[in-house]
């Protein structure tokens, strides 16, 4: 078996960091042998150098090697893409195809962004792992494949498994093995390497000088975080080696082509559970809105029926300071109200049978406005009656409608048939139900 430093060299791999060469010595370990592999590493580390390197050093590596992007094959066509299909399974399906596993037979398949796969297709994978079997779409025969797999993602498998986008039984499979890669941002050591690299390769390539960076340009790209990793780290050398016409580039040039991410660091609160407030639907918070304006008219009956029995707006205002905080809110509204008390009491001493006009109450805020403008419209319309029972309505301001969803409903629907003359279609159409609904409530009330 070849030394560490041989496969580096081999399959052009450069970096000293243990992490790195830990990596390195549990693919070469597990090359020789048939045992599935899951690669594991953020995007642009170079995950696909590992499943090179297990099939480089295995007895299959004279047969074929396939690398299959899961995340880049549509839902609908991936089944087919990996395991073949008959003439006529499906629409457009003029021949019968070979998929990858029936084509690699003996070799090796590397699944790289395994994660992406689809839960139908994760079954007929587990499947091939299993009993190395599987069945053609629009085939009833089984079929057998020799293959070995090297599977490869960026996603964190036990999240995706915990909501339910990933099969536990398959990351148990495919993870007999488990190979980590490091990002860029850890093996700090390595950066300039690669991008010494880098640079020669592309002043090659471009029939250029190579590139050099200063001692400040080389500490600044040591330090950088490197989200993209080492495909990042590739594309900033080829842009510089191709945009600069000085081959000596210091730290401000370099900065230019660094992007800086400003991220905030600082933790951050996510609720995981539904608030007791939350609604689930609009019903719901219409429900609400309807129970609070419903309160809020009752409590303005209280305070109007307070007014016209005659008492001070000052005693009023004491006796009711909760309620009228609990209306109106803000305490800078407390002498705006005691004031349109005290003048409603006035304009009540002097009352009589002309229509009350809108200005006599312009300090009180809308609804107080609306509450006693409705009471004495009431009392323009009243018949003459002595002082006693002048306000003999009171009781009948006081009095709560049911709040009952069950009686509403009922209410609604018999007002809704009398106004359409019994149609149903037109009753059903201003309910804003159907028709179909509507009968089975008036089936269900005996309407």
């Amino acid at each position: 078996m070849e030394n560490l430093q041989a496969i580096k060299q081999r399959f052009e791999i450069i970096g000293n960091d243990p992490t790195l060469n830990r990596s390195l010595e549990k693919a070469i370990q597990v090359a020789p042998t048939d045992i599935s592999v899951l690669v594991t590493g953020e995007s642009g580390v170079g995950k696909e150098s590992i499943p090179k390197i297990i099939h480089g050093l295995s007895h299959r590596k004279h047969s074929k090697y396939i690398a299959v992007n899961c995340g880049a094959i549509p839902e609908g066509t991936i089944d087919s893409e990996l395991f073949g299909h008959e003439k006529g399974a499906f629409t457009g399906a003029t021949a019968t195809r070979s998929g990858y596993f029936e084509v690699a037979d003996g070799g090796t398949i590397f699944l790289d962004e395994v994660g992406e796969l689809p839960l139908t297709t994760q079954v007929r994978l587990l499947r091939v792992l299993e009993n190395g079997e599987f069945l053609k779409v629009g085939s009833s025969q089984v079929q057998k494949t020799n293959v070995r797999i090297v599977a490869a993602t960026n996603v964190e498998m036990t999240k995706a498994i915990q909501e339910g986008k990933f099969r536990e039984d398959l990351y148990y499979r495919l993870s007999t093995i488990e190979i980590g890669v490091p990002p860029l941002r850890t093996r700090k050591e390595d950066i300039h390497l690669l991008f010494r690299k880098f640079a020669s390769d592309f002043g090659q390539k471009y029939k250029m000088p190579t590139i050099r960076l200063s001692e400040e340009a080389v500490q600044m790209l040591i330090k950088y975080r490197w989200p993209g990793n080492i495909r990042q780290l590739r594309n900033i050398a080829e842009q510089i080696s191709v945009l600069e016409s000085s081959r000596e580039v210091n730290v401000k040039t370099l900065q230019s082509y660094l992007p800086q991410v400003h991220s905030s660091q600082l933790p951050a609160v996510i609720g995981s559970e539904k608030q007791s407030s939350d609604f689930s639907n609009e019903r719901e918070i219409l429900y609400k809105v309807l129970f609070d304006m419903k309160g809020d008219l009752n409590d303005l009956k209280k305070l109007t029926l307070e007014l016209l029995k005659g008492k001070d707006g000052a005693s009023v205002q004491k006796e009711n300071d909760n309620l009228i905080r609990k209306i109106y809110g803000n305490e800078s509204q407390k002498s705006v109200q005691l004031e349109a008390l005290s003048s409603y009491q006035e304009n009540e001493d002097n009352y009589d049978d002309e229509a009350v006009s809108d200005n006599d109450y312009e300090p009180l805020p809308s609804k107080s406005i609306l509450a006693i403008q409705n009471s004495a419209s009431e009392k323009d319309h009243m018949p003459d009656s002595n002082p006693s029972d002048k306000y003999h309505f009171a009781e009948e301001i006081e009095e709560e409608e049911t709040l009952s969803l069950h009686d509403k409903e009922i209410e609604l629907i018999i007002k809704a048939l009398d106004r359409n003359k019994g149609k149903r279609k037109l009753a059903a159409s201003e309910l804003g139900i159907s028709e179909r609904t509507l009968y089975r409530k008036i089936k269900q009330y005996n309407l």
